[in-house]
């Protein structure tokens, strides 16, 4: 409401606006309802004031059924009916908000608002209150919780606000604009400028939103745009109030007169059909409130200051008999409301009091409103208070139950015993940052404990290291869903939630603290992430396919290296192997193993993911293996033997994994057939014995490479396939010894699950016995098991459990070409020493690097995972610590671990699938050193691929080889895209859209331009990228890509493929360069690069204001460089040198960055000028531009 014109009496109550500062109560209000009140030493009602006497109400006709009190002597400023509950909220001069509950007024909460400010208007949503005051936004619960605070500029002056949907606000004031807020981000989204100023009232209708101003005008805007429609000049002098229902709108207000503002006794109704006025409707009273009360007729209820109301029909005549009369305890009335249901009224009046009037004993506020929650009483015990400073106070006096049974305290000491607790661990963090001098280690606080406490754990199943949330221990609903409580969720299947802005607000640094780079998982055939990593944290792997560079368009190691580097440079942000899951799509054998998964089965888990990643990892090594013979030795590769492989010689992946045997077959007739040959990995083979046995890993290992089975084989002497033994005898062990788990039915699962109970059973004799799960050691016990120095040597139980595995494994080569293998116990200095100096003789120690497992997970339909001991180089690169540590790489989540959960295999969700043991000492074997193999001749002259690329449609000249970039040079760089896969989304019940995955994006067009020198603008590589995938969408409105501009049989560009095109983007980021463009985020993304940020200057954010719009390229080239682009299509030379002319603006503007408050200034006035214009470009009158011509007039003359 506008108070401009209002009674000149109110201010005869203004001293009443602090009555905190004034005991005394106002002499206005009337004694009678107070009646039973207390008053504080202040004056301030303590209770709300019920009407002592009944009413009597009779049906159809509104009366009076209550008043109570909500702030003695202060005014009420607004009153609002809650939309949800059964509530009625008042608002206060105060800035006091009260709430009260049902038609006997109850009062519910009572909270500040605001400490100086009134509340001007009150708006219910499901989930709390908005309250709107001069210059702040404050959503609060019911109860007086604050959701959130939201404070405007100190210049604004709101008065109202218009909840159009479940999340979008519109606030108006005295200001010439409108602001549209976000409930969701509570963010400023849009600035409506307001040709009128002043708008204090706003209404909406399925067609129009309805503005009142404080000049007396009422305007109607469109839903979509909020662009005037229609204008209607109500009153001369000032508006008072209107309301909408229908096709009909009227309002009441002040007309001019001689003497000042008078208030007019006609109202205004307008038939907004035909968008005119009709017969104004004269009252008997001053209008100041009016609403539609549509029950059964489209009647108004017209409130006048002084407490008269009258009833009449909008087109009709009114009758002095419909008037009665509000009796308020003040002398004006300073408020009204009416109920969603029209069974209420509110009136609130400048003493403080609230009148309800209904037009049945019965109300209710809403049709249907949901259930009020209510606090809980407070139980006061009745007990007398116990001195307890008084030495002679029986304790008699304390109630103690009556009770027969034998007490708790009473348990004879034999039936109890000390149990001291364990240490707790160190914190992996503080391990994995160490740093020693000495015997000392040094580590900086994680800040994850309070000072000087150590929580210990009460439960022995408490995970200490697993950061997420725990199960409940609720038992309820386990049995429904047991994978869900059984699965830790550091463990589960990580998905990214997609957003309006895409990746940019996803919170990856929740999932992985450390700065090593973890991979996103949408992509297709994404499974074999985990082991991606494995692969990588392989020292001599990583430097050797770093180094590795050959001619082959799709070559596995190729596309690793270009990975491994990506995960080199990243520092904690995640990466994503776009390029090298598209090369191992093109391998035909990959496909012909299964590997390639389509996109239902993927989303649906319906692949065995354990079989899949142990063929994944065979096949991933034996294509290295191949891709490094042809690089070396060309000649040698798919020899005429009948190997697979030459010598583990021909390649260091042979050398590193290839494990050289003897296969010997003994035929029953006597002759014995040797053969030569080489594996890259073993499969374990697990014994056929039903009596439960004991078994030591060992033994199954060995057994597993010296494997011994009866077939049917070809024997020369016989000359017929006669019954065989095959027997396997090793030549040469390997460096990284590689085994398949094969765990793929229950008979495996079952063996697993033997053999662990088998060995905590063992591991609880050796600590001293045997001992339940229940039951604590003994004091005598734990003294037992200390070491000399005191320290506590033994593990909990719930580390041995579950638990077959061995930490390391030594293996020994006899003279007769057999091969022994046991278990090495851990720590055992003297006979690692021992193992040394028998190294030479055959004697290798093995230390487990990695296991991946499979997670059954039926809600998700499983994942695979990666338990991986990161060595000591990786950390002295990314963190300048010298450790080693165990972590959990589940994609993009990355959390350090403890060592034993590595070897840890609960069967019922967690199955091993793959083991890495790795010699000892085995980066000092190899060369560790890369050299990068990219040089400068890739940026020379090439041929292209299409047929039809003609010398006259070159639109760019390669770099000469005086012109090769140095360090800090500047290069244009744009790129298009073309779609391979749509998004996939959903439609929430509320009508948002959630994006499940994303669009599947490629690069289909790349351009470098000359940043500097006598060529500055004039493009060296433009090359359009053949694709041997099908593109969905072209998107050529936005790319400019048309089809056939990537097919080389038709093509008339300079088409390459993406991998030459790749290393000359990857050799100007290595020499340095910086690179300009716009939106180039998304760019190197999809390109799959990994860019260090400051040589990436993205004009995007140059001229961008916090909390604003992005700004489209070509708005901001019409704004500061008068040039009109992409006019029907976009180009990518023109967007490059676009964007290059556009960063030297920017540094004029900004005086080269040293003047940051003047270009503030600048981009201020481009935001308002975008609002202006709703951030569209005028359409030219002819426009030209240079990509139309066939060769620029600068290529011409070079």
């Amino acid at each position: 409401m506008n108070f401009e014109g209002l009674d000149p009496g109110l201010a005869e109550y203004a001293p009443a606006l602090h009555s905190a500062l004034d005991p005394v109560l106002d002499a206005h209000l009337n004694p009678s309802l107070l009646q039973n009140v207390e008053l504080d030493p202040e004056g301030v009602a303590l209770e709300a004031l019920p009407v002592q006497e009944s009413v009597h109400i009779m049906e159809g006709v509104y009366s009076e059924l209550h008043s109570v009190v909500a702030e003695v002597g202060v005014p009420v400023s607004v009153s609002h009916f809650d939309l949800h509950e059964e509530m009625l909220w008042v608002g206060s001069h105060g800035g006091h908000a009260t709430s009260f509950f049902g038609p006997a007024l109850e009062r519910y909460s009572s909270f500040q608002v605001n400490g100086s400010d009134d509340i001007r208007q009150i708006q219910s949503l499901e989930n709390g209150i908005l309250f709107l005051t001069k210059n702040n936004l404050k959503y609060m619960a019911r109860g007086g919780l604050i959701i959130f605070d939201y404070l405007l500029d100190e210049s604004e002056d709101m008065h109202s606000l218009l909840l159009t949907d479940s999340s979008t606000l519109l606030v108006g004031g005295l200001q010439n604009h409108i602001l549209e807020i976000d409930l969701n981000t509570v963010q400023e989204t849009q600035k409506y400028a307001v040709e009128t100023p002043g708008v204090t009232i706003m209404r909406q209708t399925n067609r129009f939103f309805f503005c009142g101003h404080t000049s007396g005008k009422v305007s109607l805007r469109d839903l979509r745009t909020f662009k005037v429609e229609h204008e209607f000049n109500a009153f001369s002098g000032s508006l008072s109030d209107f309301d909408v229902h229908g096709n009909l709108l009227a309002a009441c207000g002040f007309s001019s007169r001689l003497t000042g503002l008078a208030c007019d006794r006609f109202l205004k109704v307008y038939d907004l059909r035909m968008m005119r006025a009709i017969t104004p409707l004269q009252v008997h009273v001053d209008p100041a409130f009016l609403r539609f009360i549509p029950t059964y007729t489209s009647r108004l209820a017209i409130i006048s200051q002084s407490g008269q109301c009258q009833f009449c029909e909008p087109t009709g005549l009114a009758n002095p008999a419909d008037i009665f009369h509000v009796n308020p305890v003040g002398p004006l009335l300073m408020t009204f409301d009416v109920s969603a249901s029209k069974q209420a009224l509110a009136f609130g009046d400048s003493e403080g009091c609230v009148h309800l009037w209904t037009d049945s004993p019965e109300p209710s506020f809403n049709p249907y409103s949901r259930e009020t929650e209510f606090a809980l009483p407070c139980l006061v015990d009745s007990l007398p208070p116990l001195d307890w400073s008084q030495d002679l106070l029986p304790l008699s006096l304390i109630p103690v139950p009556l009770t027969t049974d034998t007490l708790l305290s009473d348990w004879p000491a034999a039936n109890s015993a000390p149990a001291p607790r364990r240490a707790p661990p160190v914190d992996a963090e503080i391990l994995r940052t160490m740093k020693k001098v000495g015997f000392i280690g040094y580590a900086p606080n994680p800040r994850t404990r309070l000072r000087n406490q150590i929580p210990y754990r009460f439960k022995e199943s408490d995970s200490e290291f697993d950061s997420f949330s725990q199960v409940t221990e609720s038992p309820i609903g386990r049995e429904e869903e047991p994978h869900r409580y059984m699965v830790s969720k550091k463990y589960r299947k990580v998905t990214i939630k997609y957003s309006k802005l895409g990746l940019e607000d996803f919170d990856f640094k929740h999932y992985n603290k450390t700065l090593f780079a973890g991979l996103e998982p949408h992509i297709p055939n994404a499974y074999c992430n985990c082991m991606i990593q494995v692969l990588y944290f392989l020292e001599p792997v990583r430097c050797l396919v770093q180094n590795h560079l050959c001619q082959k368009e799709f070559c596995l190691a190729c596309e690793l290296g270009f990975l491994f580097h990506m995960l080199d440079l990243s520092r904690g942000d995640p990466c994503q192997g776009n390029n090298f899951l598209r090369a191992f799509r093109t391998i035909p054998e990959a496909s012909a193993l299964g590997l390639i998964l389509a996109d239902s089965d993927e989303a649906s888990g319906k692949g065995n993911l354990a079989r899949l990643i142990q063929r994944w990892n065979r096949f991933i090594l034996t294509q290295l293996h191949q891709d490094m013979q042809e690089l070396e030795v060309p000649q040698a590769y798919r020899g005429a033997g009948g190997s697979s492989f030459c010598s583990s010689g021909d390649s260091v992946i042979g050398q590193l994994f290839s494990c050289e045997m003897e296969n010997c077959s003994l035929c029953r007739c006597g002759s014995e057939t040797v053969r030569a040959s080489s594996t890259l990995l073993f499969t374990l083979s697990y014994p056929e014995d039903k009596t439960g046995k004991n078994y030591d890993f060992a033994q199954v290992l060995k057994r597993s490479i010296c494997l011994e089975q009866n077939t049917q084989a070809w024997c020369d002497n016989c000359e017929k396939y006669q019954p065989t033994i095959q027997t396997r005898n090793i030549r040469h062990l390997p460096d990284i010894l590689v085994i398949n788990c094969e765990v793929n039915s229950s008979k495996e699962a079952d063996f697993w699950r033997m053999q662990a109970e088998f060995a905590f059973k063992m591991a609880i004799k050796k600590l001293g016995g045997e001992i339940s799960k229940n039951k604590e050691y003994a004091l005598a016990d734990w003294k037992e098991l200390r070491s000399p120095e005191g320290l506590l040597m033994c593990p909990s139980i719930e580390e041995l459990k579950n638990v077959w595995l061995p930490f390391s494994i030594r293996m020994t080569m006899t003279k007769n070409k057999g091969l022994d293998v046991c278990n090495w116990i851990d720590g055992d200095e003297v006979q690692w020493g021992a193992a040394r100096a028998e190294e030479e003789h055959g004697v290798y120690v093995y230390d487990l690097m990695a296991t991946v497992v499979h997670i059954l997970d039926s809600r998700t339909g499983g994942s695979l995972v990666a338990h991986i001991k990161v060595g000591e180089t990786y950390h002295q690169r990314k963190e300048g610590v010298t450790h080693q540590q165990w972590y959990l790489f589940n994609d993009f989540l990355i959390e350090p671990i403890d060592k034993h959960e590595a070897v840890q295999f609960d069967m019922n969700w967690k199955v091993p699938a793959i083991l890495y043991y790795v010699k000892r000492n085995l980066n000092s074997k190899y060369n560790l050193n890369i050299k990068n193999p990219i040089e400068a001749g890739v940026l020379l002259a090439e041929a292209s691929l299409a047929r039809k690329q003609q010398k006259t449609h070159t639109t760019f000249i390669p770099l000469m080889l005086n012109e090769m970039p140095q360090v800090g040079d500047l290069v244009g760089l744009d790129a298009e895209f073309v779609t391979l896969n749509e998004e996939e989304a959903e439609l929430r019940s509320d009508g948002t859209k959630s994006t499940i995955k994303p669009s599947q994006m490629s690069v289909a067009r790349i351009t470098c331009v000359r940043g500097q020198g006598p060529n500055e603008g004039i493009p060296f590589i433009d090359d359009y990228i053949s694709t041997q995938e099908q593109v969905v969408d072209y998107l050529t409105q936005y790319s400019g890509i048309k089809p056939g501009d990537l097919d080389a049989k038709i093509s008339s560009k300079h088409l390459t493929t993406l991998k030459s095109t790749y290393l000359k983007l990857r050799f100007l980021i290595d020499n340095g360069v910086k690179f300009v463009g716009h939106g180039l985020q998304k760019d190197f993304r999809v390109i799959n690069l990994m860019v260090p940020k400051d040589q990436v200057l993205d004009t995007v954010y140059l001229f961008h204001m916090p909390r604003k719009r992005m700004i489209s390229l070509r708005f901001l080239a019409w704004y500061f460089l008068d040039l009109k682009i992409q006019g029907e299509t976009h180009d990518s030379i023109e967007d490059a040198r676009t964007a290059l002319q556009l960063y030297r603006k920017y540094l004029e503007l900004s005086k080269n960055g040293t003047e940051p408050e003047s270009f503030h200034k600048v981009l201020k006035g481009l935001y308002e000028k975008g609002r202006k214009m709703d951030w569209k470009v005028p359409k030219p009158e002819g426009q030209t531009s240079p990509k139309n011509a066939a060769v620029f007039s600068s290529v011409l003359a070079l």
